[in-house]
């Protein structure tokens, strides 16, 4: 028991099962309401979906592995209590697991990619198994790279779905002449920006709590160049960034009259970025840029939430 806990700790699976939701809730109150406007057939059924979702699943624990592999040092200093490879399980059976979980990956990407026809996707997950090893090994440690790097396969969870529905209806022509392809593609940005801009500011955050483990090993990380308070300026501006986007959101729906989305935007969007803004601009100490991570992490599950209402609306 104590080993299966490790390894469920070690891959995350709170964050794959946030990883799951999101295309659940994209696929069901995003792509589907589109289609079924026009009663047009779904591009991904049931079983194909939650093929698509695995893959995405097993390659995301794959990258949750190696980098706890080539992280052991620095996770010595940052996190001791918590170290999971090679205080419970051995680094060679981390790397086991790693080729094992990103091939089932892969191999359910292929399957997807042969019963809808969308080759690229092949090669994107074999790109997004790359770039959590590259990112593991090399990019993680350097300025801002890192940050983005994951910022980017964060928002290729939603992408994924977005790009796949649109590729295989502008292949159709009877599909493309009914569906509302623009309208697929404007929801899919909206929520792939949404977390691309959360999860930059969370890595950035999760840096500055990091920064003496990572200062020890030689990282090049946004505090340990530009400094702290440089850091939280960054991350502030990109917060009010988020937040002007939001509130551009609500007025553009209110003429809809779409007031439930937007009191939900207002209390649980909104209003915990102001508070958190104030957070980050007195935190200090490792445990208080911990806890500006958590919020974070809350306020992007309200964001991914807020899907709801397109069902609800449509």
């Amino acid at each position: 028991m104590k080993l299966l806990a490790a390894f469920i700790r070690l891959i995350r699976s709170v964050n794959l099962l946030f990883i799951a939701i999101t295309q659940l809730l994209f696929q069901y109150c995003i792509v589907e309401p589109i289609l079924q406007k026009v009663q047009a057939p779904p591009v991904l059924t049931t079983p194909i979906f939650i093929t698509l979702i695995a893959a995405s699943v097993l390659i995301a624990a794959a990258g949750y592995i190696i980098n706890d592999y080539f992280d052991l040092n620095i996770d010595l200093v940052n996190k001791p209590n918590k170290l999971v490879v090679e205080k419970i399980i051995k680094r060679r059976w981390a790397i086991i697991w790693h080729l094992m979980l990103s091939g089932i990956g892969v191999a359910l990407s292929a399957y997807v990619a042969w019963k809808t026809r969308v080759w690229w996707l092949i090669p994107a997950n074999i790109g997004c198994v790359a770039a959590l090893w590259l990112y593991s090994t090399n990019f993680k440690k350097k300025l801002l790279s890192g940050n983005v790097i994951i910022s980017l396969l964060t928002a290729w969870v939603i992408l994924v779905i977005g790009f796949i529905t649109h590729y295989v209806v502008i292949k159709r022509p009877d599909l493309y002449a009914q569906v509302e392809a623009s309208k697929l593609l404007r929801r899919t940005f909206l929520y792939a920006g949404f977390a691309f801009i959360i999860s930059l500011i969370r890595e950035v955050v999760k840096d500055m709590e990091d920064i003496n483990g990572d200062a020890r090993y030689g990282c090049r990380t946004m505090p340990i160049v530009w400094g702290i308070n440089a850091a939280k300026i960054f991350t502030a501006t990109w917060l009010i960034v988020l937040l002007t986007a939001v509130a551009i959101m609500m007025a553009y729906i209110l003429p809809f009259e779409w007031w439930w989305a937007a009191a939900y935007s207002g209390l649980l969007i909104i209003i915990p970025l102001l508070i958190l803004l104030r957070k980050l601009i007195k935190a200090i100490t490792p445990a208080d840029f911990h806890t500006v991570s958590t919020w974070l992490k809350l306020i992007m599950l309200s964001g991914i939430l807020s899907m709801l209402f397109f069902k609800m609306y449509s």
